[in-house]
């Protein structure tokens, strides 16, 4: 892995695999390019293990899975009125769009566009994507959090898997609206079909920049294999265990003092903090670099 000059006209991975990079500084500009090596052709077709792989797990895991979705099925059916699941349209393998299915975590009929331009700014500033849910988001339902938090509501997305849509494994399925921003490089993610749970996922997450999150999904499709993505799965479940935790620990704080943030405030200040000490891509790579060894 090494850092090279910027690049300016490389619109794909090259051959030996080098990725042009840039970085936001919060205002638009630009910072300087720098082309990100690894080893191997990034473009490839979806290897034959990876269905088998998926399917064993699920079949090995359905005395577990399906009577815990039953279980939120109805915990989400009594905890808030409307429906169940709540579909959205995501990007998937080679571009495709595709329809994934999600268990409802907000109420009826309550306004997106906070959540989408908070996303937006992450993309720009290139901070920690910490969730508006962690501000205590009064526009969650009942165990809305806790869903979110332990990543349950992305459980039905196995019939994604099954479907042929997703992996149990791979780069998070963004959305149509977050494509379209991405930069030529960011795009190769979409070389590898969406996963429930991915390598950014157990290296970081929320704590992680909306860049370091693209690096890790790239760094993924160049070392992709079977070992890999069982490793991936079983520290899914230790990842989801902390992050129960972390979750709670702001919702007791907001209960202590009586305060619900609103998102607006929270994204100003967010914004304003972003500004003054954006994250090079030399601190990403050598956050790659250390969670690569541990994993």
């Amino acid at each position: 892995m090494r850092i090279e000059g910027h690049l300016p006209n490389v619109r794909r991975a090259t051959k030996g695999g080098s990725l042009p990079y840039n970085s936001s500084n919060g205002n638009g500009a630009k910072a300087p390019g720098v082309a990100i090596d690894f080893p191997g052709a990034l473009v490839r077709g979806v290897p034959g293990w990876k269905s088998t792989l998926d399917i064993t797990c699920i079949l090995l895991a359905l005395p577990i899975w399906l009577p815990l979705m039953i279980l939120l099925m109805l915990v989400t059916r009594f905890a808030s009125p409307g429906p169940i699941f709540y579909r959205q349209k995501r990007v998937g393998l080679g571009g495709k769009h595709f329809s994934i299915w999600k268990f409802r975590t907000m109420k009826v009929s309550v306004e997106t566009q906070t959540h989408e331009h908070y996303f937006q700014e992450l993309m720009r500033v290139d901070r920690p994507m910490t969730k508006l849910d962690v501000y205590g988001d009064p526009r969650l339902a009942p165990f809305g959090r806790f869903l979110r938090a332990s990543g349950l509501d992305e459980l039905p997305q196995i019939f994604n898997v099954l479907c042929g849509e997703m992996s149990l494994v791979g780069p998070r399925p963004c959305t149509p609206n977050e494509f379209a921003h991405y930069e030529p490089w960011q795009r190769e993610r979409v070389n590898a079909l969406p996963g429930l749970t991915g390598y950014w996922q157990v290296n970081g997450k929320n704590k992680t920049t909306f860049n370091e999150m693209i690096v890790m999904d790239l760094f993924y499709l160049k070392n992709l294999s079977i070992l890999l993505d069982l490793k991936i799965l079983f520290k899914t479940c230790t990842v989801i265990a902390a992050q129960l935790v972390e979750s709670r620990l702001p919702a007791q704080a907001n209960r202590q003092d009586g305060t619900l943030y609103a998102p607006a405030p929270i994204l100003q200040t967010f914004l304003d903090s972003a500004r003054k000490s954006p994250r090079s891509p030399s601190t990403i790579l050598q956050g790659l670099a250390e969670s690569a060894r541990k994993v």
